[in-house]
């Protein structure tokens, strides 16, 4: 790992750009004693009006190289060919009506539809393209009630966390009064009565309610339809920790409420109430173990899905009138593969399962036992089953590599799997094929990575070769994994080019189960960067590609890891798209949501976690005087999640510090959130700058 950087001098000659001008400050803290150096602390703040006008430079001066490299606008107008195109996802079906969402060919964001019965005629009921006139207001999730009269759903701006709820009665399309501030954490759970929901609430930042404590803030209310939202009950009190995140939901039934608190992504707790018995405490159903549960509930039995003693997870059954754990009863035993959900769907339990990283779905009766598997291709990634406990039909959605989606519906009685709608693109995936191989990190451990590319292809040491990862929170990589900013169809284009995808599995992901996670979190997080590292070895020394030939990309957790690339291993990539990510892991958890991530990767107030952080951090490892990649920087203007400082402190230490006439620049995407835009036009935009400077880099055609 190269050394932290030195105090400040004149870069070299090499190294002198036409870049805009940033002011480079001596600013050393004592930490832990370490002098820890922060040149840049004056960019965290974007009321400064300097911060501004270095963003606006910044921005500027990406966006007016990036619209002249060659093909760019070529590769604009394809990405419009693919982008724009029809779908449907699998419907609701709440008293009698059904509902679901449609992509449009012809338009920027997605529309909700509702109709009478499955053969009823489609009526629109949320088009938040009608929304706003520049498209800055969105839709971030919607939920039936269960007489299928209302529905609830989230509005946000410029694709932000934060939203506002609104309600919906759905036979004459009235937006009705209820409008609930601070709803960012959760969605409604509506009761059974359908006359009101449960539902997160979090107060607005203030000088009691920092921006980086909010979660700590958060608590579980009911909301009467009709009644003030301001003075909605608090059924379950803030956990003023946050480190925390709280949810909560109802039974389909409306008899039993779950209160769950998480702590980080290792361990939760998880309460219940009879509402039928009009109980007021909470009872205990886990408390203080260290591991992950979730819950649901059919016919007064409660359903337990954990990774306790279970790393790859298991399933109990839980009578609620004896919730003690000693008698709890374990119907699904852990196995080889890893139990990454489960649905209670046509009376049946439906298990998820991930094995080598690829999806199996299978149909067990309520005992546990297994009644069939789901007939589902190989190679691919499948949503959880959706459904309802007392009806048969059931969807799936799937997709791979080289196909994009299709939902199949299932009869969970019969078995029969049909294709019920499938999306089509101008793309011949007949060209494509998908692989996995095997290679072995730093350490030894044995990582799994997909390959996708032409079936032509051929090992000449010169596949342009786009390598993606993400490592952490226990999120699993699949194949057809689409990111926030870039998507099966980008992709696709670049496998049109002649280029290969490598997508490996890396610790602190969630493939291989909770051993796996923890393998690559807190005091382990550099196993995350050696496994990235060593695909990168491998793919060049298998003989695919070359240094030169080798692009990066990665987004969120995985902007981190292609920060800590850049820092550990600049000599082994040509070019480089890090989008919204945390670089500056001694002060993150300052900013944005950052103390909720403190379970996930620890605190520079810990001394022996600030010890493991600062040794990786890389915006304390860019050494003046390195030849670095060439980079593109990404972030958006109104990420509430991840503070867009991290982007910007980082553009400009390695503007001055690298060596290499290679280009580093910062592209702030305008009324877009931590997941980006949501205007297919925005995401086009997006994508070609992205891919055209990859392709300039790696000498594409």
């Amino acid at each position: 790992m190269a050394a932290p950087a030195e105090p400040p001098r004149s870069p070299p000659a090499a190294t002198r750009r036409d870049y805009p001008a940033t002011r480079r400050d001596e600013v050393v803290d004592q930490l832990g004693g370490v002098a820890v150096r922060d040149p840049y602390r004056w960019l965290e703040d974007p009321s400064r009006s300097e911060v501004a006008d270095w963003k606006a430079a910044q921005d500027a001066y990406a966006r007016a190289r990036l619209a002249k490299l060659p093909g760019r606008d070529a590769l604009a107008a394809r990405f419009a060919e693919v982008f724009y195109f029809d779908a449907i996802d699998a419907p609701e079906h709440r008293g009698g009506r059904y509902f679901f969402t449609r992509k449009h060919k012809d338009k920027e964001k997605a529309t909700v539809y509702w109709k009478q019965g499955e053969r009823g005629n489609e009526q629109v009921l949320l088009d938040p393209n009608t929304w706003s006139a520049d498209g800055s207001a969105g839709l971030k999730g919607w939920w039936p009630s269960s007489d299928g009269r209302h529905v609830a759903f989230n509005k946000s701006e410029h694709n932000a966390d934060e939203t506002t709820m609104g309600v919906l009665e759905v036979a004459t399309g009235k937006l009705l009064a209820d409008t609930v501030p601070g709803t960012k954490y959760g969605p409604a759970s509506w009761a059974a009565d359908g006359r009101g929901f449960y539902y997160i609430w979090v107060p607005a930042p203030s000088d009691q309610v920092p921006v980086a404590d909010r979660p700590g803030f958060a608590e579980l209310r009911y909301h009467a339809l009709g009644s003030d939202p301001a003075k909605d009950p608090v059924l379950h009190e803030a956990t003023r920790n946050p480190a925390t995140f709280l949810n909560g939901d109802v039974s389909h039934d409306g008899r039993w409420l779950f209160a769950r608190i998480q702590h980080g992504w290792t361990s939760s707790d998880v309460y219940f109430k009879d509402l039928r018995a009009r109980q007021k405490d909470w009872t205990v159903l886990v408390e203080g173990v260290a591991a992950n549960f979730t819950v649901d509930e059919f016919r007064d039995v409660f359903y337990v899905h954990t990774d306790d003693g279970a790393p790859r997870y298991r399933l109990y059954a839980v009578d609620p009138r004896k919730p003690a754990r000693a008698g709890w009863k374990e119907i699904v035993a852990q196995n080889d593969a890893t139990l990454e959900s489960f649905a209670l769907v046509g009376g049946s339990l439906v298990l998820n399962y991930l094995r080598s990283a690829a999806s199996e779905v299978e149909i067990h009766d309520l005992r546990g036992a297994l009644i069939r598997k789901v007939e589902l291709p190989p190679l691919g990634s499948a949503g959880e089953v959706t459904g309802l406990p007392t009806e048969d039909d059931a969807y799936v959605s799937y997709t791979s590599f080289t196909e994009p989606q299709v939902i199949y519906k299932i009869s969970i009685r019969r078995g029969t799997v049909a294709a019920w709608a499938r999306v089509a693109l101008p793309i011949d995936t007949t060209k494509l094929v998908t692989e996995q191989v095997r290679y072995p990190s730093k350490d030894g451990t044995e990582i799994t990575m997909f390959l996708v590319h032409r079936k032509d292809a051929v090992k000449d040491g010169k596949t342009p070769t786009y390598l993606t990862g993400y490592g952490g929170f226990g999120i699993p990589v699949l194949p057809g994994f689409v990111s926030s900013r870039s998507s099966w169809a980008a992709h696709a284009v670049w496998l049109e080019h002649g280029g290969m995808v490598a997508v490996p599995n890396l610790r602190g992901g969630g493939e291989y189960g909770e051993d796996w996670h923890k393998a690559g979190m807190l005091l382990a997080k550099q196993h995350v960067f050696d496994d990235f590292l060593a695909a990168a070895r491998w793919l060049t020394t298998s003989g695919w590609t070359s240094r030169d030939h080798l692009a990066i990309s990665g987004g969120s957790n995985g902007g981190l890891l292609m920060g800590a690339a850049i820092a550990q291993g600049p000599e082994l990539f040509k070019a480089v798209v890090c989008e919204v990510p945390l670089l500056d892991m001694v002060r993150y958890h300052l900013f944005g949501s950052g103390k909720t991530w403190v379970p996930e990767y620890g605190s520079a107030e810990d001394p022996a976690q600030l010890a493991a952080l600062h040794a990786y951090s890389p915006y304390h490892h860019v050494t003046q005087g390195v030849a670095y990649p060439a980079v593109l920087m990404s972030s958006a203007d109104h990420d509430d999640r991840v503070d867009p400082m991290h982007a910007r402190k980082f553009t400009a230490l390695l503007q001055w510090a690298t060596a290499s006439d290679a280009p580093v620049w910062l592209r702030i995407q305008a009324n877009a959130g931590h997941s980006g835009a949501d205007q297919v036009k925005q995401k086009i935009e997006q994508n070609a700058d992205t891919y055209a400077f990859l392709m300039w880099q790696l000498g594409m055609k």
